[in-house]
């Protein structure tokens, strides 16, 4: 779907007009692509305070595939290790580290401060790591002209299982995210290894319901470029778009309505006959069936509650008791900013949506001692059919409320299920990320 507006603010004439207005001027993002996997130009290492992870994190650096550099005239992707900081004074190393260089970070690039998990013992500590959020939250909305600043939290002492999280947020991958809190657990060396970092999927399978069109079909063909034999699910009125969807992408199809109560024994049978294996479970399948409370039909509700979280947790639980999802399995769940944040006419989506964030944190633990990750991911406002048909003037401010002043794409967020599919992503457990330029809607 063209963004005509942002196409226009490109252009020098409507550089000048949306500036003289006071308009939004969004830069158009750089995303992945195989010709561009990288940022071009250094990544730029610095350290607030001295800490422990300090040279592990600088032999880690490197293979996130840029050149590594301690000063740097125009950085693509700056660094700032504050795992180190401890007591209030400390977060002055961040403005001192910062403030000189942020203006220099090039279009498109990316800041990524890295902490640690604020301790449950030390009062001040858990304060100023804390604080590291506010600081990144703000500063993603500061740095304009399509850069992004996440933070990510390390587990004290050390950084086994951040390989694959600090590849993809200071790569391409992560376009339309911002402004997120990304928390890393435990982790066991030696799980989640990795073979082939450009295939990481390569002998596993995965199974994405509602895959016919859309993010669904997005996810689909970028689960099949990382490796992943793929099942693509959706219903059977959706037959001929799934099938074509199928064949694209290499995979089978399974025309089956994910309420059915025998969803989760058919889709253990497709597997058996095909693949054998499952490991990577997507849930995509949603519907929306918009009225404000006081109008909304019986219907509507509980249509949407059973579609969006019913069948969630109906198949989470029965593929993981049937064994089918075992060890080193990854499921990942699709909730969005309605649910965080709330959204008139939207009761019963967000309803949903937040269930199937809190299904995600609660299941984490317990499956997380078994290897097996369950993590969400909490779309804005994508480029699809259904937000084509939202009204003009809607669509438009659903596209600027967002620190990006533009939609996310489809492939925004498969790219962000991708890394949270990786088998190396064993650490990121229990999350929930936006993928939602951060949306000025909640947090």
């Amino acid at each position: 779907m063209a963004d005509r507006y942002l196409r226009f603010a490109g252009t020098a004439p409507g550089r000048v007009l949306s500036r003289r207005l006071g308009l939004p001027q969004p830069a158009e993002l750089v995303r992945w692509s195989p010709e561009r996997p990288f940022h071009e130009g250094d990544l730029l290492h610095l350290t607030a305070e001295p800490s422990t992870h300090e040279q592990a994190l600088r032999d880690l650096l490197p293979r996130t595939g840029m050149k590594v550099v301690s000063a740097s005239a125009a950085p693509a992707v700056v660094v700032l290790d504050a795992t180190g900081l401890a007591v209030v004074e400390d977060l002055a190393g961040v403005h001192a580290a910062l403030r000189p260089v942020v203006r220099t970070v090039r279009p498109g690039g990316r800041v990524l401060v890295v902490g640690v998990r604020p301790s449950q013992y030390d009062p001040e500590q858990a304060a100023v790591q804390h604080a590291l959020a506010g600081f990144v939250r703000s500063l993603a909305k500061e740095l304009g002209q399509g850069r992004t600043a996440q933070l990510l939290r390390l587990e004290a002492g050390t950084v086994a299982g951040a390989e694959s999280t600090l590849r993809f947020l200071t790569s391409p991958k992560s376009a339309y995210i911002s402004g997120q809190v990304v928390q890393l657990g435990p982790f066991t060396e030696g799980s989640g290894a990795v073979a082939d970092w450009s295939h990481p999927l390569a002998g596993h399978t995965a199974l994405v319901t509602g895959a016919a069109r859309g993010i669904g079909a997005a996810i689909a063909t970028t689960l099949a470029r990382d490796g992943a034999r793929v099942v693509c699910l959706d219903v059977p009125q959706a037959a001929q778009d799934l099938e074509r969807t199928a064949v694209r992408v290499g995979g089978s199809s399974l025309p089956l309505d994910i309420t059915a109560p025998d969803a989760a024994e058919r889709i253990a049978e497709h597997v058996a006959t095909t693949t054998g294996t499952l490991d990577v479970l997507v849930h995509n399948a949603g519907i929306t069936r918009d009225r404000r409370l006081a109008n909304m039909r019986d219907v509507d509700w509980s249509s949407v509650l059973d579609v969006n979280l019913g069948s969630v947790v109906r198949t989470t639980q029965a593929l993981v008791k049937s064994g089918l999802l075992g060890e080193g399995a990854r499921i990942v769940a699709t909730s969005s900013v309605a649910g965080l944040a709330g959204n008139a006419g939207q009761t019963n989506y967000a309803a949903a949506k937040a269930g199937v964030a809190g299904l995600v944190q609660a299941l984490a633990p317990g499956l997380g001692a078994y290897g097996i990750t369950v993590n969400a991911v909490a779309p804005g406002f994508i480029e699809t059919r259904m937000t084509a048909a939202v009204p003009l003037l809607i669509r438009q401010a659903g596209r600027r409320m967002n620190s990006l002043g533009q939609g996310g794409l489809p492939e925004d967020v498969a790219e962000t299920v991708a890394w949270l599919a990786h088998p190396g992503s064993a650490a990121v457990n229990g999350q929930v990320v936006r993928v939602c330029g951060q949306s000025l809607l909640g947090a």
